[in-house]
């Protein structure tokens, strides 16, 4: 590319099919949700025609990707093309809620149900009524939560806790989940009669790195929004700085595109953005997030990695254990596990999506953690 300078809304601006963006991108400014969306990759466009067939129906549907792909955007885009638009839109996470709390945020509870129910209150579900239900992450639902919800979806009736009297509901539900389900079925983890029932309508929604086409729209779509809030100059791409942002693997997907240009727009002295602006991680992925969960066995084969390979890294390891037993240290499995945490998380410059896929187990896993270690608050 011979120009010193590129806008890429000379190229990409006309070329975008849609964009859809959250109703509130300040409530997702410090999670690791997606705030937006485009559809400009070949493969992001079958998916839209996908979601615009599936829509009208009220069939249950299972969004599967990587977090920050922007699951939850899709969900609300099948809801707003649905017959249902006009009904609210809920969305939660199964795994902000604790054990003892979830089946109270989800189907509500009676006053005087458990100590400090002091009124009663409705349910997730009652809250959806007539619209559209998203359960995001719905693999951390605890298995007696699992047996409840699918007999909500046999019988279209939610029961209160503390209450005996079922309460008719009409909800679509739409799950989602950035975990191997189908693993965690194998390990019991997760029930089979519930997957196979949220699973009706498959909606797979790949990683960044696997729909480059999206990157530069969405590159593009970032810098005018944090141009407009920030009040900055119009900036453009160095053309190396191009190449950069679509060879990244992108761990953190969409959000962490964003947060890239976000800083980059804060700390430019240019008009003109170079690479020591995005200030990319030098760190590769090779494994994809659904071949491993916090469950799997070491020996789960890992994309892009021979047989030899794996077979190596686990003999230096067994070595290093070996090494350990030897010396016996007190508390040997809390070592091992507190210090891979830790440097993993080091490695990663305390990026928790990247930490987390480096580790091959889920977010809310390593959040906690990284609480009993200390490293977070």
């Amino acid at each position: 590319m011979s120009a010193q300078r590129w806008d890429i809304r000379d190229s990409y601006a006309e070329h975008t099919d849609h964009v859809i963006t959250h109703p509130n991108p300040s409530a997702v400014s410090l999670s690791v949700r997606a705030s937006a969306l485009v559809f400009n990759d070949p493969k992001s466009q079958n998916l839209l025609s996908l979601i615009e067939r599936i829509a009208s129906s009220n069939a249950t549907a299972l969004i599967i990707g990587e977090t920050g792909t922007g699951k939850e955007l899709i969900a609300r885009h099948i809801h707003s093309l649905s017959n249902r638009r006009n009904g609210p839109f809920q969305a939660i996470n199964c795994g902000a809620f604790s054990e003892t709390l979830v089946e109270s945020e989800l189907f509500g509870y009676e006053k005087g149900a458990f100590t400090g129910a002091n009124s009663s209150k409705v349910g997730w579900f009652e809250t959806a009524n007539g619209g559209t239900l998203f359960l995001d992450e719905i693999g951390d639902l605890p298995q007696s939560t699992q047996v409840k919800l699918l007999r909500v979806l046999q019988e279209r009736e939610v029961v209160r806790v503390g209450s005996r009297k079922p309460i008719p509901i009409d909800v679509r539900l739409i799950a989602a989940t950035n975990v191997n389900l189908e693993e965690a079925v194998k390990a019991g983890r997760f029930r089979e009669d519930l997957y196979y029932r949220i699973k009706v309508v498959p909606v797979e929604l790949l990683p960044l790195r696997e729909r480059r086409g999206d990157i530069l729209p969405l590159v593009e779509h970032f810098l005018s929004v944090y141009r407009h809030k920030l009040n900055t100059k119009d900036h453009k791409l160095a053309p190396e700085t191009i190449s950069q942002l679509l060879q990244y693997p992108w761990p953190g997907n969409i959000r962490e595109l964003e947060n890239v240009i976000h800083r980059a727009v804060l700390v430019s002295t240019s008009d003109t953005l170079s690479p020591k602006d995005l200030n990319l991680p030098k760190i590769s992925f090779n494994r994809p997030e659904f071949t491993a969960d916090e469950g799997n066995d070491i020996s789960t084969p890992i994309a892009g990695h021979s047989s030899d390979a794996r077979q190596s890294t686990r003999k230096q390891l067994e070595h290093i254990l070996e090494t350990l037993f030897e010396q016996a240290p007190e508390n040997l499995y809390a070592l091992i596990n507190g210090t891979a945490v830790s440097k993993a998380y080091a490695y990663s410059q305390h990026n928790q999506v990247q930490t987390a896929k480096l580790l091959g187990i889920s977010r809310n896993i390593l959040r906690a953690r990284l609480k009993e270690l200390n490293l977070i608050t």
